[in-house]
């Protein structure tokens, strides 16, 4: 099982907030969620992630919504005939979406059957700047005309030959009409018939009426509900860390944009929500950060920053200065992308077990704060992970430390480590359910989770050396009652000894006078 699928919350350019997206390179990120925005930490935390080794991870966007009941976020949309263009999703974006319906190349001369009939849709987004939609030229310049459009547009999607053929497989609804699987970044379409073409003059039609107060009034505060989606929402409708909460491959949750919430109770209430999550599906790990501009070391604690111990979490500092492409200089971001995708690297290069420490941070020009050993003895004990920049290694995390003093718990390794295993024999033990519960079940369960923790002996995970050292396996008249049996609870007690890591090297070194009684 993956141990380092991210779940990524926070602000992006356009795109989808039903449901989270699966990625799975920068670059893909882009064609969904758009680019590099001046207000948003995402899009440097999604590019840090995949820099420093990670491979996959679900954007869930979060926007401003405001206020429902007095204009919140809305969808852009437009109305051809019977056909209703959708943007991917909520906001202002949307309005910078338009559309081109045309003859189809199966159908060049749109003379088809009613019923029957195809056509051609061209979608494009323009990201900064309206575009002009009505050119009133003489025909020797439309095409002209339309290619400088198309060379404006930030975003280009062509599909031919879509049908208005319910029964046929190019039939647009089958190809553009589910939220899910879409094959365009940029709409959804409803609706049943064929659109009329384009006006030549008009060139392309413009969705409207998008709205999100990000963008329109932001004046307006984020709040807790726009980060955490509806609890309440049906399946299918849940947006934020709420429809995280549904993704079973996630096993890293991280918000960068989380800092845009108002400080204190807002904040840290989100933090506790993130938490929370981890502990209840235990089979996620919530990476956060310190926030910004907080020199002053001495004022720094789990409780100021978190709000709360948890065996599920982790605290970096400082923040990271990055390239910024926007503006061409140093811009300052928190460390929570780059550092999911270390823990990524550390996991394909060596294991889940070994600490995601003493690792380059990968694509980091600058940190917010140089840090010494001094910062270091005082914020590694409170369980803050410090980022440092050595003269002759580059900028390294140093640190690896839960958000919980409990000495059990202490280290982000050990916690990831249960996790992995308590899923790995949770989804490799499935087939047990509704099999005879006796005690040749019994013992074909003992070995197969022995089989498995051997192996994750062997990779160096566990202490000991021989497997009886490392771990031990019950599963008998000694672990269940016969009301256990009765009631249908196959129940397995099982201890493992975690490696845990060389946080603190010391060597001793003292004067030799040499001579073989010495050297005995």
């Amino acid at each position: 099982m993956s141990t380092s699928t991210v779940g990524f919350l926070g602000l992006t350019e356009r795109g989808p907030t039903i449901p989270p997206k699966l990625v799975t390179s920068w670059a893909q990120f882009m064609r969904v969620y758009g680019g590099y925005t001046e207000d948003s930490y995402l899009p440097y935390a999604v590019e840090g992630f995949f820099i420093n080794g990670g491979k996959r991870c679900y954007i869930a966007r979060v926007v401003r919504r405001g206020d429902e009941d007095t204009g919140g976020a809305k969808t852009a949309a437009l109305t051809k005939d019977e056909v209703v263009f959708l943007a991917a999703g909520e906001g202002t974006w949307g309005n910078r979406v338009a559309v081109r319906v045309e003859n189809s190349s199966m159908d060049p001369e749109n003379d088809e059957p009613a019923g029957k009939r195809s056509f051609k849709l061209t979608i494009a987004y323009w990201k900064g700047v309206s575009f002009p939609a009505n050119f009133n030229v003489p025909d020797t310049e439309k095409d002209r005309k339309l290619r400088e459009m198309l060379e404006r547009a930030d975003h280009i999607e062509t599909f031919d030959n879509l049908s208005e053929d319910v029964t046929s497989p190019d039939f647009f609804r089958k190809k553009l009409g589910d939220p899910l699987n879409s094959l365009s970044y940029l709409v959804v379409l409803d609706g049943s018939g064929r659109p009329s073409n384009t006006n030549n003059n008009l060139f392309f039609e413009a969705l409207s009426n998008g709205l999100d107060t990000e963008e329109t009034t932001s004046s307006v505060p984020f709040s807790r509900r726009d980060f955490l989606g509806d609890p309440a929402a049906v399946p299918g409708t849940k947006d934020g860390l709420t429809a995280l909460g549904d993704i079973d491959e996630i096993s890293i949750l991280c918000a960068p944009d989380l800092h845009q919430l108002p400080s204190g109770t807002e904040m840290q209430t989100f933090i506790s929500d993130l938490l929370t999550q981890c502990e209840t599906l235990k089979d996620r790990f919530a990476i956060l950060e310190v926030g910004k501009d907080k020199p002053n070391i001495s004022s720094l604690s789990i409780t100021s920053t978190a709000g709360r111990q948890s065996k599920y979490g982790a605290i970096y500092y400082p923040w990271l200065k990055v390239y910024d492409p926007l503006s061409r200089q140093m811009k300052q971001i928190p460390p929570g992308g780059h550092i999911a995708g270390i823990y990524a690297r550390s996991d394909t290069e060596r294991g889940v077990h070994k600490a995601p420490a003493n690792e380059v941070v990968r694509g980091a020009v600058g940190l917010e704060f140089s840090l010494g050993k001094e910062e270091q003895g005082i914020l590694n004990p409170r369980g803050i992970n410090v980022i440092r920049n050595f003269t002759d290694r580059g900028i390294l995390v140093w640190g690896a430390r839960n958000i919980v003093l409990d000495p059990l718990w202490k280290y982000i390794n050990v916690r990831r480590l249960f996790i992995y295993i308590e899923e790995s024999i949770e989804k490799g033990t499935q087939w047990v359910v509704f099999e005879p519960n006796n005690e040749r079940l019994w013992a074909r369960v003992r070995a197969t989770i022995t089989q498995f923790l051997t192996t994750v002996w062997k990779d160096g995970a566990l202490m000991g050396m021989k497997p009886e050292e490392a771990f031990f396996v019950k599963c008998d008249r000694t672990t269940m009652t016969q009301d256990d049996i009765d009631n249908g609870r196959l129940i397995c007690v099982i201890g493992i000894a975690p490696v845990k890591p060389a946080e603190f090297v010391i060597f001793r070194i003292a004067q030799w006078a040499g001579g073989s009684e010495a050297a005995e």
